[in-house]
C-alpha cells in the first residue's frame, strides 16, 4: 500500500492531552502508568502477575463465547495459548451496526499486530477485543454511514422502546433485512461479493447488536486469531465481583481520588473526559433490564426507585454481581482484572479516560497496562485523488473547513492564462509600490506604513478577483459545488475524520482480498505515532 504519514497534531480536533501524551510524554507521565512505547509493553508483559485459577475460568468462558460467534482455528489456537499463559493485547469498541465506524476495525488490527510483535519478541501474547455490549447508548450503535456514489448514505435501525437497555441485549429485528440487502448490494457492486456474504451471515433479525458484531469480526479476522469478549456474560460479572464490590464499599475514597485527579488535570490545562461529582459512583444497576446509573445522596445509594445503604449495596453486588455494571472509568480496571493485559490499544478519547482511571488502577488493581494509540487511517481513492490534483489540494486542505476549501478551489479553478496574468499584475504592482515607497519615505518617513497598507489592500483585492474569476469559471462549468461535496463527503464526512464516520466495509471491498492483510502490516508498533494517508489500489 502506498501511504504517507501525518503527525496527529496536523489533524483537526485533537486534544491537548492526547498530543502531549504522544509528543511530550514527560509532561503527562503523572497521569499514566507507563510511556506509550513497545519497550514498555515488553517490560510490563514480562512481570505481569495473573492468577492461574482466574486464567482457567476466563479461558473457559472465552472458548465458549468464541465458539458461539463462529471463531476459526487461529482463534482457537490463540485461546489455547491464552489458557497456557499468554498475556493479552486488548482493544474494544461499541458494537455498532455493520461493524460501526472504520476505526473499530483499526483497533482490532492494531491489537493483532502488536500481539504478533510481542510474541516475536519472546513474550507470548494474544489479541482480545472487548465488545462494549453493556453500553446503553443505542443511538451510538444503530446507525451506519457509507460513502456511495459521491454521497453519504445513512443506514439506520429504529430505536423506539429500547432506550436504556444494554445494546448487547437488543435484537436487530425484521427492520434489519432491507438495510442488510442494500448494504450487501453495495459491496457486491464494488467487487466485494465475499464480504457481502460475510455480512449476510452475521446480521439477521434474530441476532442482537452484540452477536451480529461479534460474528462479523470473527469472520473478518478468521485468519488472524482475534479473540472476542462479551462482558454481558453473567459469569464474567461473577469473576470480576471483587472489583465491583470494592467500587461500592470504597466509593468515598475512590471518588475523592477522582475529584483530586480532575483538579490536577484542570491545573495542568487538560479537560477531564468523564465528569465526576460528589454524588458519583462507579456503578450502574442492570436489574430491570435498563442500565441505570447509581448515585450517592443523603447517605444512600440510589438507582431509579431502588436505594441501599453502603453495606446493603456491597452485599447486593457480592450476591448478584451480574446485576451491576461498571461505568466508563471503572470498566478498563475491571477489564484488566479479568485479563492479563500488557497493553491496551485506544483512541484519543480513551487515552484521556486513562488519565483519570489511573487513580482507580492504583487503588483497586495495583497495576496498569501500557496504553498505546490505535492505528489511524484516511483512505485515498482514484476520484478524490484526481479532484485533489485538479484543485492543487491536499487532504489537510479539506480538513480546514468548507469556507477555506471553497476559497482554495475557486482560486485553483481560474483559467491558466488569466491566473498567470493576475499573478503577473500582482507582482508588477508590488514592484511599483516598492519603488514608490523609497520616494515617499524620503519625503516623509511616517508614510511607510501607509504604503504597506496600500500594498496589502491591492494584493487582497487581486486575490479576491482571482477567486471570483474561479467561481465564475466553475459556475460556467457547473462543477464546483459537486466536487466540494464529493471531497468533503469522502475526507471529512459530517465534519469528522473519515475513520470516525464511515463504515469500513466499502473500503475493504475496494482493497480486495489481500487488503486486510496489507492493512495489518501497517498497524504495528512503528505505525502508532502518526496518522496515515493510504492510497486504495
Amino acid at each position: 500500500m502506498e501511504c504517507r504519514s501525518l503527525p496527529f497534531r496536523q489533524l483537526p480536533h485533537q486534544s491537548k492531552l492526547f498530543l502531549q501524551f504522544l509528543d511530550h510524554f514527560p509532561a503527562v507521565k503523572q497521569f499514566y502508568g507507563h510511556p506509550p512505547s513497545f519497550d514498555s509493553v515488553k517490560e510490563e508483559a514480562r512481570y505481569l502477575e495473573y492468577p492461574s485459577a482466574r486464567r482457567a475460568s476466563i479461558a473457559a468462558i472465552l472458548n465458549e463465547q468464541n465458539a458461539v460467534l463462529g471463531a476459526g482455528e487461529p482463534a482457537r489456537k490463540n485461546l489455547a495459548r491464552f489458557a497456557n499463559g499468554a498475556v493479552a493485547v486488548v482493544s474494544g469498541q461499541q458494537v455498532g451496526l455493520f461493524g460501526g465506524p472504520a476505526y473499530s476495525l483499526y483497533k482490532a488490527a492494531s491489537a493483532i499486530q502488536i500481539a504478533r510483535e510481542l510474541t516475536r519478541a519472546g513474550v507470548d501474547a494474544v489479541p482480545i477485543f472487548w465488545m462494549a455490549t453493556e453500553d446503553h447508548d443505542l443511538d451510538e450503535v444503530r446507525t451506519s454511514t457509507w460513502f456511495h456514489k459521491g454521497n453519504l448514505l445513512h443506514l439506520e435501525l429504529p430505536g423506539n422502546g429500547d432506550a436504556g437497555l444494554p445494546v448487547g441485549k437488543i435484537a436487530l429485528g425484521p427492520e434489519i433485512q432491507p438495510l442488510l440487502e442494500h448494504a450487501a448490494a453495495i459491496l457486491e457492486e464494488a467487487g466485494g461479493g465475499l464480504l457481502a456474504g460475510i455480512l449476510r451471515e452475521s446480521f439477521s433479525p434474530q441476532e442482537t447488536y452484540g452477536t451480529a458484531f461479534g460474528k462479523l469480526f470473527a469472520r473478518l479476522f478468521a485468519e488472524h486469531g482475534l479473540i472476542l469478549l462479551d462482558p454481558l456474560d453473567a459469569r464474567l460479572h461473577r469473576a470480576g465481583a471483587d472489583i465491583l464490590v470494592k467500587a461500592a464499599a470504597d466509593r468515598d475514597s475512590l471518588v475523592e481520588a477522582l475529584l483530586s485527579r480532575g483538579k490536577e488535570l484542570d491545573k495542568a490545562g487538560y479537560a477531564a473526559q468523564v465528569k465526576v461529582t460528589s454524588r458519583s459512583t462507579l456503578l450502574f444497576k442492570l436489574g430491570s433490564g435498563l442500565r441505570e446509573p447509581i448515585s450517592f445522596s443523603g447517605g444512600k445509594f440510589v438507582a431509579g426507585q431502588r436505594s441501599w445503604s453502603r453495606a446493603e449495596l456491597a452485599e447486593a453486588v457480592h450476591a448478584e454481581p451480574e446485576e451491576f455494571s461498571p461505568n466508563a472509568l471503572l470498566r478498563p480496571v475491571l477489564q484488566d482484572y479479568l485479563l492479563p493485559t500488557a497493553a491496551y490499544i485506544g483512541g484519543a478519547a480513551e487515552i484521556a479516560y486513562f488519565a483519570q482511571a489511573e487513580v482507580l488502577y492504583k487503588k483497586l488493581l495495583g497495576r496498569m497496562p501500557v496504553v498505546l494509540p490505535r492505528a489511524a487511517y484516511t483512505f485515498l481513492d482514484a476520484k478524490p485523488e484526481k479532484l485533489l490534483k485538479r484543485y492543487e489540494l491536499s487532504v489537510e486542505d479539506v480538513w480546514r473547513g468548507s469556507q477555506e476549501l471553497r476559497r482554495a478551489m475557486e482560486a485553483a479553478n481560474v483559467p491558466k492564462t488569466l491566473a498567470r496574468n493576475l499573478d503577473k499584475t500582482r507582482k508588477e504592482a508590488e514592484r511599483a509600490l516598492d519603488k514608490l515607497k523609497k520616494q515617499i519615505v524620503r519625503l516623509d518617513a511616517t508614510l511607510g506604513g501607509a504604503v504597506e497598507t496600500t500594498r496589502k489592500k491591492i494584493v487582497f483585492q487581486l486575490e479576491k478577483l482571482k477567486r471570483k474569476a474561479g467561481k465564475a469559471q466553475a459556475l460556467k462549468e457547473s462543477l464546483l459545488d459537486g466536487h466540494q461535496h464529493f471531497l468533503e463527503s469522502w475526507f471529512y464526512p459530517h465534519k469528522a475524520l473519515q475513520e470516525r464516520e464511515l463504515c469500513f466495509l466499502p473500503l475493504l471491498a475496494k482493497l480486495g482480498p489481500e487488503g486486510l492483510n496489507d492493512l495489518l502490516k501497517l498497524s504495528g508498533s512503528e505505525a502508532l505515532d502518526a496518522h496515515k494517508i493510504v492510497r486504495l489500489p
